[in-house]
């Protein structure tokens, strides 16, 4: 498996980038997400992480998508979603793909085709992922800077396997 380098863009250039994109609306904002299956390791580190996250994030209440579960957990409406122990993006196989740091936290962005954004974090243990929707992108980076202290805490630095 080959390991994802940083290219690292820096908070400037992601913060531009969402800002451009804050004139898109999201036609998805329904409280439900995906629930991940990871391994029973890679599972006990996301339960940390889902006790050590944040009561808000940018100002916006913790109301967790259905189905519930420790491995996602979701703020405001439409919601920035977060889901602990997804698989490898394959986007981390590019050399060229745009990543950034945020407080200490390593995250790939992935521009989607609605206009939302999506974060996963590189280098670390297990795989987390956050969808920002469109209507949120002019919030900057404001929802990783709330989640890069719980990251750091739960999820330890390493490659996922």
């Amino acid at each position: 498996m080959s390991s994802f380098r940083h290219r690292h863009t820096g908070l400037p250039v992601v913060l531009a980038a969402l800002i451009a994109a804050a004139g898109c609306s999201s036609s998805d904002d329904s409280a439900t997400a995906a629930v991940p299956s990871p391994d029973p390791a890679v599972a006990k580190l996301c339960g940390d992480l889902d006790r050590a996250l944040p009561r808000k994030v940018d100002g916006l209440s913790r109301t967790d998508p259905r189905p519930a579960s420790a491995l996602t957990a979701g703020w405001g409406s439409p919601a920035i979603i977060l889901r602990c122990g997804v698989p490898r993006p394959a986007a981390m196989n590019d050399p060229d793909a745009d990543g950034a740091e945020v407080d200490g936290v390593g995250w790939l962005l992935e521009k989607q085709a609605d206009g939302s954004f999506r974060f996963t974090t590189t280098l670390r243990r297990a795989y987390v992922e956050v969808s920002l929707p469109a209507s949120r992108t002019g919030h900057g980076a404001a929802p990783l800077v709330h989640l890069a202290p719980a990251v750091k805490k739960a999820i330890p630095e390493g490659i996922a396997d």
